[in-house]
C-alpha cells in the first residue's frame, strides 16, 4: 500500500525521512534558503527514480556520516553523477556493535534488561551530549565546507534522525536560526512515512510484539529530550552558542558570516 506523503514532500521508495530545510527562520528575520540544505535517511536503497529526482537537485556534496558498521549492514550510499560524497563518520563502529546485534536479535528477556525502566532513552541522551563534546572537528568540518563550496548539501546518517539530526542542529544554530524552528524541524523526523523501518532477525510476530516495539521505541523516536539535552552540553561545556562555535569548532566570525550567506535568504 503506498503511503501517504504530504503533497509538498516528494515521495521517494527507497529514502526514508528526506526533506529541504528550507523556510526556517532567523532571530533577525531572514529564512534558510530553499534547495540549498537537505537532509534524510541512508541512499542505499534509493531506486533509479529516486535517484534521478536527488540528481536533479544539483547537489554539490552529500554527507554521510555512518560508520562502518552501517555501511556493512545496509550497503553504500548509490552514486550520483557529478555529487561528491563525503563520509564523516560521527559514531564509533565498535562502539554499541554488541548492543545493536541485541536490538536486532535478542530476546525479550534481554530487551527489557538492556532498554527497560528509561535505559533506552538514557541512552540515547548519552549519545547525542557525546556527540557533541567529542565530535567538534567533524561539525567544523561540515561548516566550513559549506561556507565554502559545498553547497547544495544533503546530510544523512542511517535514519536521518540522531547524527545527521544534530548535524542539521548545528548547521541551523551557526546561522541563528531560532531555537524552536530547529527543535520543530528535528521533531518531524516522528511523522510515519520518514520512521526508520526497525528490522529484527526473527520472523513469529513475537519479533515485533507491542512490548518489544515499546521498548525499542525510544531508541526509533525523536524526542525533545534528546536534542535539549545536546543544546545542554553546549551551554554546560562552552557556555553557550557563541562559545562552542568560535572555541569547540574554531569557526572565525569571517567563516560564519559566509555560512549565513550561503543558507540564508
Amino acid at each position: 500500500m503506498t503511503q501517504q506523503v504530504p503533497s509538498t514532500e516528494p515521495e521517494l521508495a527507497g529514502v526514508r525521512n528526506f526533506r529541504d530545510v528550507g523556510g526556517l527562520p532567523t532571530v533577525d528575520g531572514r529564512r534558510v534558503r530553499h534547495g540549498v540544505l537537505f537532509r534524510s535517511g541512508h541512499l542505499a536503497h534509493a531506486t533509479d527514480e529516486d535517484a534521478a529526482f536527488l540528481a536533479g537537485l544539483g547537489l554539490h556534496t552529500i554527507f554521510d556520516f555512518r560508520n562502518a558498521a552501517d555501511h556493512k549492514l545496509e550497503g553504500p550510499d548509490v552514486e550520483l553523477p557529478g555529487v561528491r560524497n563525503v563520509n564523516l563518520p560521527l559514531s564509533d563502529p565498535a562502539d554499541g556493535a554488541e548492543f545493536w546485534k541485541m536490538v536486532r536479535d535478542g530476546e525479550l528477556d534481554q530487551l527489557r534488561a538492556i532498554l527497560g525502566d528509561g535505559k533506552a532513552a538514557g541512552r540515547m541522551i548519552a549519545s547525542y551530549r557525546s556527540i557533541i563534546r567529542k565530535r567538534t572537528a567533524e561539525h567544523a568540518r561540515v561548516l566550513r565546507s559549506l561556507a565554502e563550496d559545498s553547497v547544495p548539501a544533503l546530510m544523512h546518517c542511517a535514519a536521518g534522525k540522531d547524527r545527521a539530526g544534530l548535524s542539521v542542529a548545528v548547521t541551523l544554530l551557526a546561522v541563528g536560526v531560532e531555537r524552536e524552528a530547529i527543535l520543530a524541524d528535528y521533531l518531524e523526523s516522528n511523522a510515519k512515512h520518514r520512521r526508520y523501518v526497525v528490522r529484527r532477525s526473527g520472523t513469529s510476530s513475537a519479533a515485533y510484539s507491542p512490548e518489544v516495539m515499546e521498548l525499542l521505541g525510544p531508541l526509533f523516536d525523536a524526542r525533545a529530550e534528546y536534542l535539549d539535552a545536546a543544546f545542554e552540553t553546549i551551554e554546560a561545556t562552552w557556555g553557550g552558542v557563541d562559545a562552542y562555535l568560535e572555541q569547540g569548532l574554531g569557526l572565525t566570525p569571517a567563516t560564519r558570516e559566509r555560512l549565513r550567506d550561503r543558507l540564508l535568504d
